[in-house]
């Protein structure tokens, strides 16, 4: 009488089992008669209550607002027109605007300042301000480092709470700035809850769509680790300062050379080598 196989059998027979390894994307997850496996299941569901918590995780500004303080460098905590959590999800258009006392905040450190700064680097919590806890911290750390050898003119560091990306239109309008560097919380997906994305907007001004960016995704270390990051945004910012433009115009060329500390990347393969 023939036995009935085994589940390890049965997984090792699957051709796609080894794939799994490749991916964090759900396949191979087996089946348990019409269902998905108890423990598939459990995964998916804890998957899901991530991303929920990290959609409605408020920000906690003060790690950050001392993370540059002890570097030496000024911040201002802004908030959008979004007065509350469930207001920002059902109201985008609040999330990009500033609230009045956020303007005035930010007209007065115009006065002051006496210059129009060549950058000014914002960040807001967006859909996941998990994302910005984890992962902003180590990616201003290396901008302040490359600023500063560059020679770039900043502008104090600005933290919005409920804030969408084109909230960087109006704070670079504001203070005058000639770009805009964004870290923001992506939307949470089932297999990144803490994605942190980075878009760089030449002249800001209210109005500017997204054609006028460009934009780094995925930001953390399983994703898009934070050297890379940092060597893509260096090129692209010095890129944009030189030509005077972002987005569509713009195109990622960069190309990470050989060295010690620095793996080689492939690049883009759209791209001839």
């Amino acid at each position: 009488m023939s036995q009935w196989p085994t589940r390890e059998s049965a997984e090792q027979a699957d051709p796609w089992r080894p794939l799994r390894a490749l991916t964090p994307a759900r396949i191979a997850l087996g089946q348990a008669g019409t269902s998905l496996p108890t423990a598939a299941q459990l995964e998916f569901q804890f998957a899901h209550a991530q991303a929920r918590d990290a959609v409605h995780l408020p920000l906690d500004p003060a790690p950050i607002e001392a993370m540059l303080a002890q570097a030496g460098h000024p911040a201002l905590t802004l908030h959008s027109a979004a007065a509350a959590r469930q207001t920002y999800l059902q109201r985008p258009d609040l999330g990009r605007r500033l609230d009045p006392s956020s303007c005035e905040a930010l007209r007065a450190q115009a006065a002051l300042s006496g210059g129009a700064p060549d950058l000014v680097i914002v960040i807001a919590d967006g859909l996941s301000a998990l994302a910005v806890h984890r992962h902003a911290p180590a990616m201003l750390e290396r901008l302040l480092a490359h600023t500063r050898t560059q020679g770039w003119a900043l502008a104090p560091v600005c933290v919005v709470a409920q804030g969408r990306v084109a909230i960087g239109d109006e704070i670079g309008e504001l203070l005058g700035a000639g770009l805009c560097l964004t870290l923001i919380g992506e939307r949470p997906g089932l297999s990144s809850p803490d994605s942190l994305g980075a878009y760089l907007t030449w002249s800001p001004q209210v109005g500017l769509t997204d054609a006028a960016r460009n934009c780094l995704s995925n930001i953390r270390q399983p994703g898009l680790d934070y050297d890379t990051a940092m060597h893509k945004l260096a090129w692209l910012m010095e890129q944009a300062r030189q030509r005077q433009l972002t987005g569509v115009q713009l195109k990622d060329e960069v190309r990470r050379e050989l060295s010690a500390d620095a793996p080689a990347s492939p690049g883009n393969f759209l791209l001839p080598g």
